[in-house]
């Protein structure tokens, strides 16, 4: 599933800056893409992807830092408390909020 999601993401940026079909075409690109973002099942679904990966990444640091206890860079566990304090709400560093 995600080569699939990968591949058409690919197509379609290719698409995007390769098209000679002119700023219109270019205008519309945009604007579809601006409401499938701002799709409320698009953002749930998104936001529920990143709250998955964050409690994945926890989990595996934990195992990990356990296998090889205190060798585990500090820069690498600050990043994942970090990861571990966004679970509430709020921006995001994409500018999103979580609504």
């Amino acid at each position: 599933m995600r080569y699939k999601v990968t591949f058409a993401v690919g197509l379609a940026l290719g698409y995007v800056l390769g098209t000679r079909a002119g700023r219109e075409r270019y205008e519309q690109l945009k604007k579809s893409a601006r409401e499938v973002a701002q799709n409320p099942a698009v953002r749930n679904a998104a936001e529920t992807a990143g709250q998955n990966g964050r409690e994945f990444a926890g989990k595996a640091f934990t195992a990990v830092s356990q296998k090889v206890g205190d060798v585990v860079p500090e820069s690498l566990a600050g990043r994942v408390r970090g990861l571990r304090g966004r679970v509430g709400g709020g921006e995001d560093d994409w500018g999103t909020s979580n609504t």
